[in-house]
């Protein structure tokens, strides 16, 4: 199973880290893990590409580690608003897109907010 615990401040969310495997397939052939990875790397990408801002990311393939967390999400980084938005809305839009998985795939996967 892979846990995403997703980090809230204030309201906004600014990071998250995922734990684990799924286990919905054979490692390689796993289409739940692969498509964790492609969403956790677009919202990587377009924070660090599109906003231009800073994202803190590890990546641990061998013990199935990953953490992300961009500050200029939070109200008090003082990034500019619309930035600041889009960075969060990326972070809250992956939250609910796991939700929306968890329905069919929660045998799989555990979603959790933590707020800091």
């Amino acid at each position: 199973m892979t846990k995403i615990v997703f980090l809230r401040r204030d309201g906004a969310f600014w990071g998250f880290e995922e734990h684990g495997h799924t286990g919905y397939g054979e490692s390689g052939d796993d289409v739940l893990c692969a498509a964790l990875s492609a969403m956790t790397m677009l919202i990587i990408n377009t924070i660090e590409i599109s906003f231009a801002s800073d994202v803190e990311y590890n990546v641990n393939e061998g013990a199935t580690e990953i953490s992300v967390r961009c500050r200029a999400a939070l109200p008090d980084s003082g990034a500019d608003e619309d930035k600041r938005y889009a960075i969060e809305g990326l972070f809250k839009g992956y939250y609910y897109q796991l939700n929306d998985l968890l329905e069919e795939y929660y045998d799989y996967l555990d979603v959790e907010v933590v707020d800091d």
